[in-house]
């Protein structure tokens, strides 16, 4: 098959012949001596790696060409975005001796401002550079003083706390008292986190206590408010109190400013009881509260949600002599909102005016956050137009906030022209900004979108955090991406970020899902070891996914090792479970443990009642079902429409359709209201018994009432038509589908090949064959099926106005190369490139795998290599499958070419170890190829965790145990230790 022209900087597997006349693969029932001698090789070269690997458990390093899927300039596509692999700026290195000759050289000069090297020697320095310069003792401190002030003119250039301190001891020593009390002054003002509020403490204190006999340079009133201010700033609220208690012990008595910082601090805090205490100093001083002391009043008792409490204070105020400024109305505007009570928040807003107060920014926003947040967004953005109006303009953390909520709403077209606007005012996004676009387009399944937003905001050199990586992760797992996902947990490792208890249970998820348990058992060791604890929801994701792959009793065991864990099981995690041995049909068992919840005090709640009655009403249990609900009820526990429908379908199983909608009336008269799933078990039950009609008006309702169908629903209505012989009204209901934005299934599309196929043979045998007589079910249609009737199903689709599109052909694809049909794939490859629609990435994936299941190794090889040269992503599955089957053929060279080119994608290379190496290579019995590539690996710089090298071992070992059992030699164990 042909693809499309690969770009001329495509990257492709070296070509190589393969060798004849060598196999080094050795199978499982060959020679055991030469078995031993490998195993043994492969743990030695392990444990040597071992020690030298347990100094570290974060990923080491990325390929150099990681996702070049991203790469639009490699993409077939156009316009798909790309990630920036550019790493993380490391911090700037201290001056070296050839700057710093210049730049105290510069500084010698009468005129060095004007010096034309000047500018692009401060480029280079960084505020460590400038304190390390002035700590230089030969530097004259007035050149040092006026370099400090043109360095504070620039406007990209910050000093910080270091800086100044550096500065002012420079001073100090040069008895320039006036200059060095300018630059304290600035210091004072220019910490911006609590290290260097703490920081300036620690300086000036040090400072305070130096007797230089005159006492020139200690603490003034106005500093130490200063400093207060500083540290209320971080709420540093125990600092705050030692430098009170140092004014007090130099004598300094405090004033109106001083004993209002300290009322704010507590009041920040909350403790309100503390901060009345300082009123009463301030009476004791003979002083009088102001507007400052009172606000601050009113937050403290709004961070007690004591509004009321605040509301008092904040009328009282003109009564005490007390004007209400814009901070007063902010706290209580605010206060009144925490406590949901937003509309006296928006009277509040109105009546500003009457204070002489106009409403600010922070009002404004304030209150529209608080509207978002109450799903009023309509009435937010009118106060957001109000606003504007009145002349207010919105900053960035309005904008943010409304972005959020139309994220949050799915008003994602909304949400970026917003975005777009507050860009074009010159107003730059920060990280909450980004997180929000990012995580509104991965929960809509918009991968490329988030993608662009990552780019933008590395363009725009905001860094991400460990949210923005989770919420990728997240995007990527929900659209089956899980292997990319893995590669965002590199990244992380990249940027020094620590994944947390979020990222973790995310990619455990994607693994479930997938069907990928191994690896998500390797993330909850990953996990463990690297300090995060698993919580119920990880244990949960997993005995689900045991459950659902019918690994019932691995489930119990899991769960059973909850305790040793440190958790308890909770109602979830034995509902999860309680389901699981019903779909197995283990009632028994199920109860057994809904038993074991009462022992236990864990009350059941629905989904466990529903999990027992489900179970009872497939074994036809009918009688019990009723029995249970009956106790459920009088356990208190109400039931939900879930309840109702698993007793439907059960009544429905049995053609008892009058009792059934009786139960349907109950259920819509106790106020629970039918969801999809209640309306298409009737439908299917209609569908299944020939009565379309009925079905039909079923769905008329459900739409009548606001509730959509979706894939299921029109899938068994797709069945009934083509199981009547109505083909063409079969092929309608999929336009509709298709028109509603209801993507077709696989189930689907094998359905409507049932029936075309089912009706082929039909006529081909004649007027009196019976429509069921030999019939072809869905499971087995894409085996016989031949290329015409998939191209019928095409045109069949044409004609009624569903027009094939490349999830169309994707699902084809993918139904054919399964059951081995490569054949036929390939054909209809080539008629879709035809009508002009390309494949992509899933579509060559399915392709290869196939290709390797009937072992054409040459032709997967060349897939492997034209999707690279498109600058697409080969799957781990499909390199998985190509690396193993070359060994087993005995194309070690192109195996180990395969190999590169996979280490060259940018995978995880724990991920790559895990599916490959003993997923793949170890579980056949290759160990001394596992050992090589681990080898490659490594060479790479590619080298997986510490954890992996002990998944390694144990998967060696493990093989070492069947080779035991299977030859029953004692001493085998012996010599592979040596």
């Amino acid at each position: 098959m042909k693809f499309p022209a690969a770009p001329a900087n495509g990257h492709c597997i070296t070509r190589q012949p393969p060798p004849l006349g060598r196999r080094h693969s050795i199978p499982l029932f060959s020679s055991l001596d030469p078995i031993m001698q490998h195993v043994h090789t492969f743990r030695l070269r392990i444990g040597a790696r071992w020690p030298a690997m347990r100094k570290s458990a974060s990923i080491l390093r990325l390929g150099e060409s990681i996702l070049s899927l991203f790469s639009s300039s490699t993409s077939s596509f156009p316009g798909k975005p790309s990630i920036s692999t550019a790493a993380t700026a490391d911090p700037q290195p201290p001056l070296d001796n050839l700057i710093t000759s210049q730049l105290l050289s510069i500084l010698s000069l009468p005129s060095w401002q004007k010096h034309p090297s000047l500018n692009k020697i401060i480029a280079s320095i960084s505020p460590t550079n400038v304190a390390s310069l002035f700590s230089i003792h030969n530097l004259n401190p007035q050149t040092a003083f006026a370099f400090f002030n043109y360095l504070s003119q620039r406007p990209n250039f910050r000093l910080n706390a270091y800086t100044h301190s550096s500065l002012i001891s420079l001073l100090i020593k040069a008895r320039s008292f006036a200059n060095a009390e300018r630059v304290r002054i600035s210091m004072l003002k220019c910490c911006a986190n609590s290290d260097e509020a703490k920081f300036v403490l620690d300086f000036l204190r040090k400072l305070n206590d130096i007797d230089d006999g005159e006492g020139r340079f200690r603490l003034d009133v106005k500093c130490y408010n200063l400093l207060l201010m500083s540290l209320c700033k971080f709420v540093l609220i125990d600092e705050m109190k030692s430098v009170y208690n140092m004014m007090l012990d130099d004598r300094i008595s405090p004033n109106i400013f001083t004993f209002n910082t300290m009322i704010n601090g507590y009041c920040k805090l909350g403790d309100v009881v503390e901060a009345e205490s300082y009123i009463r100093k301030i009476f004791h001083a003979r002083l009088n509260p102001d507007t400052f002391t009172y606000s601050s009043l009113i937050l403290g008792h709004c961070r007690n949600k004591d509004v009321d409490r605040a509301s008092s204070i904040f009328y009282a105020m003109p009564q005490k002599g007390c004007r209400r400024n814009e901070v007063s109305y902010n706290y209580m505007i605010h206060g009144l909102c925490e406590v949901h009570r937003i509309d006296e928040g928006l009277s509040l807003l109105s009546k500003m005016g009457e204070d002489n107060c106009r409403p600010n920014v922070r009002a404004y926003t304030v209150l529209i956050s608080a509207l978002c947040r109450a799903k009023r967004r309509g009435e937010a953005m009118d106060l957001f137009n109000e606003m504007r109006v009145k002349g207010c303009e919105p900053n960035l953390y309005t904008y943010t906030v409304l972005i959020d909520s139309m994220c949050e709403e799915k008003n994602l077209v909304e949400a970026r022209k917003l975005f777009d606007k507050m860009t074009a005012k010159r107003l730059a996004p920060n990280v909450v900004t980004y997180n929000a676009l990012i995580d509104g387009y991965c929960k809509q399944k918009e991968i490329d979108s988030a993608l662009e937003i990552f780019n933008l905001m590395e363009q725009n050199k905001c860094s991400p955090n460990v949210r923005t990586y989770n919420e990728l992760i997240c995007g990527f797992c929900r659209v089956k991406r899980v292997p990319i996902a893995m590669v965002m947990l590199t990244k992380m490792a990249e940027r020094k970020l620590i994944p947390d208890l979020t990222t973790y249970n995310s990619l455990i998820q994607g693994q479930c899902r997938e069907g990928h348990l191994e690896s998500a058992f390797r993330l909850l060791d990953m996990m463990k070891e690297s300090g995060v604890q698993p919580d119920h929801f990880t244990y949960n994701l997993l005995i689900d996914a045991l459950c659902k792959g019918g690994r019932v009793e691995e489930a119990r065991s899991l769960f059973d090792s909850l305790h040793e864990n440190g958790l308890e099981a909770n109602v979830v995690i034995f509902a999860t479970l309680i389901d699981g041995y019903c779909k197995v049909g283990k009632i028994n068992c199920a109860r057994a443990l809904f038993d074991q919840m009462h022992v236990m005090k864990c009350l059941p709640n629905s989904y466990v009642y529903n999990s027992l009655m489900n179970g009872l009403c497939s074994e036809g249990k009918m009688q019990e079902a009723l029995l249970l609900l009956k106790q459920m009820t009088d356990a208190k526990v109400t039931p939900t429409v879930i309840t109702y429908s698993v007793m439907m379908k059960g009544l429905l199983k049995d053609d008892s359709f009058d009792h059934a909608h009786r139960v349907l009336d109950q259920m819509i008269s106790m106020g629970c209201k039918p969801d999809v799933c209640t309306y298409t078990e009737f439908i299917h039950a209609y569908c299944s018994r020939g009565r379309m009609e009925e079905a039909e008006k079923l769905k008329d309702e459900m739409t009548v009432s606001g509730i959509l169908p979706d894939v299921v629903t029109y899938t068994v209505l797709i069945d009934g038509y083509g199981s009547l012989g109505l083909i063409g009204r079969a092929f309608d209901l999929l336009k509709s589908m298709m028109d509603a934005g209801c993507k077709p299934s696989h189930c689907s599309f094998s359905i409507l090949m049932k029936h075309l196929w089912n009706g082929k043979r039909l006529l081909g045998s004649g007027k009196g064959a019976h429509l069921n007589a030999d019939s072809v079910d869905v499971a087995n249609v894409w085996k016989l099926v031949d290329f015409e009737t998939v191209i019928e199903l095409i045109n069949n689709m044409e004609e009624h106005g569903s027009v094939p599109n490349l999830d169309t052909y994707r699902i084809l694809t993918a139904e054919l190369c399964r059951d081995g049909r490569l054949k036929e794939a390939q054909g209809l490859v080539d008629y879709m490139q035809g009508r002009g629609i390309y494949p992509d990435e899933r579509i060559a994936n399915s392709l290869i795998v196939c290709c390797c299941m009937l072992g054409m190794l040459e032709e997967a090889f060349k897939l492997v290599n034209s999707l690279v040269e498109r600058g697409q992503l080969p799957s781990l599955e499909s390199y998985r499958m190509l690396i193993c089957a070359l060994y087993d053929k005995g194309s070690e060279e192109k195996a180990e070419a395969a190999f590169r080119s996979l280490l060259g994608c940018g995978y995880n290379n724990d991920e790559v170890a895990w599916k490959l190496l003993i997923d793949g290579l170890l579980k056949k019995g290759l160990v001394d190829r596992c050992s090589e590539l681990l080898n490659i690996m490594e060479k790479k710089g590619c080298q997986p965790q510490s954890l992996t090298y002990t998944k390694l071992i144990e998967a060696s070992a493990t093989f070492i145990n069947i080779l035991e059992r299977a030859f029953g030699i004692s001493a085998f164990r012996k010599n592979a230790h040596g």
